[in-house]
């Protein structure tokens, strides 16, 4: 769980999380922040608001898809069924005279 801290005015801070990451990762992710004059930690809080926000759009899509798919079953579903004829009125419908 990420921890929060209080600043000198009382206000509390954003929540602060602590990730270990191997050298080279390391690395890059200080290459892309010089690249963008952002500093280490600002550039890592941009890189996983984009993958959460990528990630949410894959399972919104997912989602998306497989309602498709469900409703394109049940159409094939009642496509492939007999058409039959009723027999009578059905027993249950019963008409009401005035």
């Amino acid at each position: 769980m990420a921890t929060r801290q209080n600043s000198s005015n009382g206000k509390q801070k954003s929540p602060r999380i602590q990730v270990v990451l191997p050298e080279d990762l390391c690395e890059k992710l200080s290459e892309l922040a010089e690249q963008e004059s952002r500093t280490v930690s600002n550039m890592a809080k941009v890189l996983i608001q984009e993958g959460i926000k990528r990630s949410q759009l894959i399972k919104d899509s997912e989602t998306q898809e497989l309602k498709t798919q469900q409703t394109q079953n049940f159409i094939n579903a009642l496509e492939k069924q007999k058409t039959q004829r009723l027999k009578g009125i059905p027993k249950r419908l019963r008409f009401k005279r005035n």
